[in-house]
């Protein structure tokens, strides 16, 4: 699986909100959209407002390719209930979302490198596959022979990021649960995703 190594701050200007946790905000020397002297831009239409919301979850979970989310929305279709609740979830337990909600890494991209280079346990299992869902339940854990890192004991340092009522970090510290399964209400988005309207901008495209 490919990781993403585009311009990040580009993109958290764009939305006009620090999208990937930096301890440095993008924001604060960039008072204007980019673009030519941050010019008004036009009144979007319908689809470039779905695109455009699509692109924000993208975003906020680790620039995850565009076929993973329709895979996520599919499975969410499949099961009983809310799909819109649903796909959120899906995204919101895979484990390397995971590993940066407990705090495990800095940030959702130093995440997916910790899950990709096997430094993840679930349930005492090493776990390598970034999408992995992760259920109620699962304890998700740095591996004991790479719990030294210095970018986890950073991570660790930083306790600036709320963890949301549905995780439980271990006393290790370097170990946590995922407790229930996350409500849309719950989750802590970086800035407001109208959900809805990306399940229905996949539902026509896919």
């Amino acid at each position: 699986m490919t990781r993403y190594r585009g311009p990040k701050n580009r993109i958290a200007r764009r939305f006009a909100a620090n999208i990937f946790g930096k301890a440095r905000n993008p924001l604060l020397h960039k008072q204007h959209p980019p673009g030519m002297h941050g010019a008004k831009r036009k009144k979007k239409s319908d689809f470039g407002v779905q695109l455009e919301e699509r692109q924000k979850l993208k975003a906020v979970y680790g620039m995850i390719s565009y076929k993973q989310m329709v895979n996520a929305y599919k499975k969410a279709l499949l099961a009983k209930g809310n799909t819109t609740q649903l796909f959120l979830e899906q995204l919101e337990c895979r484990l390397d979302n995971i590993v940066y909600r407990l705090r495990l890494a800095p940030s959702i991209f130093s995440a997916q490198q910790l899950v990709s280079h096997g430094h993840i346990q679930v349930n005492g299992k090493k776990v390598d596959r970034r999408s992995f869902l992760v259920r109620p339940g699962m304890l998700v854990a740095i591996k004991p022979a790479s719990r030294q890192m210095k970018i986890i004991l950073q991570s660790q340092e930083n306790a600036s990021r709320d963890l949301p009522e549905y995780l439980a970090i271990e006393e290790d510290k370097f170990s946590g649960k995922l407790l229930s399964s996350p409500q849309l209400d719950q989750v802590p988005l970086p800035l407001p995703i109208n959900v809805p309207l990306v399940c229905e901008f996949i539902s026509h495209s896919s």
